[in-house]
């Protein structure tokens, strides 16, 4: 009987007897099922195949007579219909099913129907068989010299031998081509770490750590730990996509250009990606896939990408890295005339990590709701309504990953007057607190957390309650442990700290213009504001030292992080649109400027960033690739304004009518490293000039020619774009206003300025705002660089945030010690013992130390002074970190004071080490990243006039300062 079963259903899908060399099937399949055959090949589903082989075994245990087939064939086509309809309902959309899968089915479905003596001997003849498989492939199987036989436990739950030499090419192709990364060393921890029986999919999992594990030794591996972690990923999307359930890195081309459109197709069934990307055309873009830049990645950029951008489906990425940016570049130029060909533009731009959009672009173009836009900035008016109604908007924007930036100064301060009630009002703390909450409870589409800043003026009457929020300690009822907050500083308060004179606060109620004045303006009604005070005239109303209020917000702003300093006066004097409104804040992340008003306009801002290493070439800046690289950059930037997704009617109606966007910059330290430049030093200052003067005259000149070819924004003329004041002509405004006493900017330049301001006066611009530098926490982890404008954190440690930790070795420093031969394990510890500072091994030159000196041990003064440089050519603001090593109230004092000076529109974290954390890592405690008027720094600070300075206060026994989100914190990834 088994010998008749075996011939007659050697081919029957559902037959256990031979079925995985099933080959030929019909088009009757269900919902476009597919099945994986036992060796890995993927085939249609043919419910044929299943009633044959059914047939042939009823036949084979009942005999062939006349009414035994007649039984035969009605019984046989009753259970093939469940045995459908049970797919059907599992998969409606369709999908791959295991060849396994289906005949444990059949043999359920018999079962079930009360023929137990088929069933049986369908079982039987399975496990028969699976033993004899079994046994033919480990006939089959060369023993390898170097490693001992294994069986591998499948899915279903049956042994194979463990494939080495399916092993060995992995891993081979995962070192090709990178220095000093040993196959063997892979392959030999990884097989000592497995035993027999041990899951396929733990296999890569050893592999991958074991790789992993020696990147402290060798950076390289970073890449070949990426390399392995594809083999896992090709086979999740390719089986899922129908493909196939493994693949080598040299067979992606072919599978890149197949699998596109499979993709596109499954992504729409199963209501994940726009419809409308079913209207490209899908070979042209296959064949413009590169596979080889799946080869580009660190582990870390690849683990990052895998955790929290590919789309998934029940847990199962279908996106492949090339793929997904396909995905994002056809979504960006899906309202393009010649779409395929400006897709293949962005795609070759972004996978080639020369520049990346931001993390909501990433997550969304492409889909169904494609918002794509970082930064929202909202006011919130002074009536219940409308404060609701301003948390009703965070609550729509979050939802969708948007960062907030919410303008609260307008909302009356405690103990002023209610007339509707007549009561006093409870001030502005308990409607943060509701914000924070909202923050909390509607995360960003469940990628991320939600995140807001709120920001007040400082003359506002709960300035020092506002100053406290962040406190552990006090009424809990009035705190925001989850909201960052913002001071928005006039210019008139900074010069009341430099001269030492008292600061008046009032509640907005009693002094409602304030809010929408600046400069000159600004301090003219406020000191009509305070005779009035004085005159009695306004009821509520406190005066306090401005020093003592200064002193108290920098002693928060380092034992809670916040508020963050941000200076009104700057960001409006400067800003292109102050003939259409005023800005009343920045963003979550400190680089928005742009205008707002309660009820009638959300602000928005669409980001992106150039990697500024990827255009240094021989030493030096390669200003074509980057003009080429910005031009296609800010095409695609604007383009996300017309695609986008608004949660909030009326940020669609602000956002087209200036259309504003944000291009910055990444890789800035990198870009240092590659000319050999110590970011502590004059030439790194200068290239912060030279190179952000590059970037702005580029987007600059290409916004204005978008604007030749799509048309100029609706509220440019009256704006300063429309007078051929240009960003480093704006700083001129500032100064008259301020005053020169009060500041102090370099003014060189080196391109031909003059011709652009008559373009962008002849032919206008595209966009209200062009540029904005923001964090870049997660997309220039994608790209293996340095995030944004930031120093090296440390050499060596270890980085965490969702995607797990991750051990970051600076591969610069590495290939320069081993160079002078000085990298080893004794180095390799030196690094762990001294937290990634060179400064206390004595071995190391002092030119590599000059060069690779960390954050901290980078002074203040050239941070400051390389922001100003970049300040004085953006049109908005940069997300700029502070790192001050032995903080004490004098270094911070001097600190911020030197950055108002400067001209900074704006602020970040402050990142803090008290004197007692830095002593390992430091070559004098006393002089570590110290804020000094040294011959061999910047002199800004001390050319400003200052009040007596705060030395008095010592803050190195206060609370730490919170883990910046740009560096270890791993829920604050909140704007790139």
């Amino acid at each position: 009987m088994h010998t008749q079963t075996e011939q007659s259903t050697s081919k029957g899908q559902a037959s256990p007897k031979g079925s995985d060399d099933s080959s030929s099937f019909s088009s009757t399949a269900p919902g476009q099922l597919r099945v994986i055959k036992r060796n890995g090949t993927v085939v249609p589903f043919d419910a044929g195949k299943i009633a044959v082989a059914m047939t042939k075994a009823f036949l084979a245990v009942e005999g062939g007579t006349a009414a035994a087939s007649s039984r035969v064939r009605e019984t046989v086509d009753n259970l093939t219909s469940q045995i459908i309809a049970t797919f059907k309902r599992r998969m409606p959309s369709g999908g791959t099913i295991h060849i396994e899968d289906v005949q444990d089915q059949v043999e359920l479905t018999l079962m079930r129907a009360g023929e137990q003596k088929i069933a049986r001997d369908y079982v039987l003849y399975r496990e028969e068989h699976a033993r004899l498989r079994a046994q033919k492939r480990a006939e089959n199987v060369v023993p390898d010299p170097d490693y001992p036989a294994l069986n591998v436990t499948l899915d279903d739950g049956s042994r194979t031998p463990l494939d080495i030499a399916r092993l060995r090419t992995v891993v081979s192709e995962a070192c090709s081509g990178l220095e000093n990364v040993n196959e063997k060393a892979i392959l030999d921890e990884a097989m000592r770490n497995l035993y027999d029986g041990v899951a396929l999919k733990d296999v890569n999992t050893s592999l991958v750590i074991t790789a992993r594990t020696l990147v402290e030794k060798e950076p390289n591996y970073s890449f070949a730990t990426a390399r392995l972690l594809l083999d896992k990923l090709r086979g999740e999307a390719l089986g899922f996509l129908g493909l196939a359930t493994q693949a080598t890195q040299t067979e992606m081309t072919d599978y890149y250009q197949r699998a596109l459109p499979i993709y596109l197709k499954k992504g729409v069934e199963l209501e994940l990606v726009s419809p409308e990307l079913l209207n490209f055309d899908h070979e042209k873009l296959g064949k413009a896939i590169l596979a080889e830049r799946d080869l580009q990645f660190t582990y870390l950029g690849l683990q990052t990408l895998y955790d929290r951008y590919f789309i998934h489906s029940n847990d199962v990425r279908i996106e492949l890295p090339q793929i997904f940016f396909m995905r994002v570049a056809m979504g960006l130029a899906i309202e393009e005339d010649n779409r395929e060909d400006r897709a293949i533009e962005f795609y070759r731009l972004l996978s080639s990590f020369d520049y990346m959009s931001s993390t909501p672009t990433l997550f969304n173009a492409g889909t169904l709701r494609p918002q794509l836009s970082s930064c929202y900035l909202t006011n919130i008016p002074d009536d219940l309504h409308g404060i609701y109604g301003a948390i009703q908007d965070n609550a729509m924007l979050s939802k969708f990953a948007g960062g907030l930036g919410n303008d609260w100064t307008p909302v009356r301060g405690l103990g002023a007057y209610i007339k509707g009630t007549n009561g006093k009002s409870q001030g502005v703390v308990p409607f943060l607190k509701v914000a924070n909450d909202t923050a909390v409870a509607v995360n960003q589409g469940g990628k991320r957390k939600g995140a807001v800043c709120a920001y007040l003026e400082t003359w506002h009457m709960d300035i020092e309650e506002f100053l406290e929020l962040r406190k552990n300690t006090g009424d809990d009822r009035r705190r925001t442990h989850d909201m960052n907050t913002a001071n928005w500083i006039p210019d008139l308060f900074m010069k009341r700290v430099f001269d030492d004179k008292p600061w008046t606060l009032f509640s907005p109620n009693d002094v409602p213009d304030l809010h929408d004045l600046y400069g000159e303006a600004f301090e003219t009604r406020y000191a009509e504001y305070e005779q009035l005070a004085a005159d009695g005239k306004v009821r509520l109303f406190k005066t306090v030292r401005a020093l003592d209020l200064w002193r108290k917000m920098l002693g928060m702003l380092f034992e809670t992080g916040h508020p963050w300093m941000t200076f009104k006066d700057p960001c409006n004097l400067r800003s292109p649109q102050q003939h259409v409104g005023v800005v009343h804040s920045s963003n979550l992340c400190t680089e928005i400027t742009l205008n707002t008003k309660a009820n009638e306009e959300i602000a928005v801002c669409n980001l992106g960033s150039v990697n500024l290493a990827q255009h240094i070439e021989n030493g030096v800046l390669n200003q074509e690739k980057l003009a080429n690289t910005v031009k296609t950059a800010i095409r695609m930037l604007d383009n996300v304004i017309d695609i986008n997704y608004y949660a909030v009617e009326t940020s669609r109606a602000s956002n087209l009518r200036h259309r504003p966007i944000g291009l910055g910059l990444m890789g800035f330290q990198d870009a240092l490293y590659k000319q050999r430049i110590a970011y502590g030093s004059a030439e790194a200052v200068a290239f912060a000039d030279t190179s952000m003067e590059a970037i702005s005259y580029y987007a600059i000149k290409a916004s204005s020619e978008l604007a030749t070819e799509r048309g100029a924004y609706s509220t440019f003329d009256g704006s300063l774009w429309s007078k051929g004041i240009l960003p480093i002509d704006s700083i001129d405004l500032l100064v008259k206003n301020r005053g020169e006493k009060y500041i102090q900017v370099d003014r060189s330049q080196t391109l031909d300025w003059a011709s652009l301001r008559e373009e962008v006066k002849t032919k206008g611009m595209r966009n209200s705002n062009v540029m904005a530098i923001a964090p870049t926490a997660t997309i220039s982890n994608i790209t293996g660089v340095t995030q944004s404008i930031e120093p090296t954190y440390q050499n060596l440690y270890v980085k965490s945030n969702l995607s797990g930790e991750f051990t970051v070795v600076n591969p610069y420093l590495v290939h320069d010690l081993k160079e002078q031969g000085l990298w080893d394990s004794v180095m390799v510890n030196d690094l762990k013992y001294y937290e990634g500072s060179l400064q206390k091994i004595d071995r190391i030159p002092d030119d590599l130390k000059a060069i690779y000196s960390t954050a901290f041990e980078v002074e203040p003064r050239w941070i400051v002074e390389a922001a100003s440089r970049r300040q004085k050519w953006i049109d908005q603001a940069q997300s700029l970190n502070l790192y001050i090593s032995g903080a004490n109230g004098k270094k911070l004092d001097v600190t911020y004071r030197m950055a108002w000076y400067s001209g900074l529109k704006t602020t970040y974290y402050l990142r803090a080490l008290a004197a007692t954390s830095t002593e390992k890592s430091t070559v004098n405690i006393g002089t570590l990243n110290a804020v000094s008027s040294g011959a061999s720094a910047p002199t800004v600070a001390a050319t400003a006039p200052v009040a007596a300075p705060i030395a008095e206060t010592d803050f190195s026994q206060a609370a730490p300062v919170p883990q910046a989100c740009s560096l270890d914190n791993p829920d604050c990834e909140a704007c790139q």
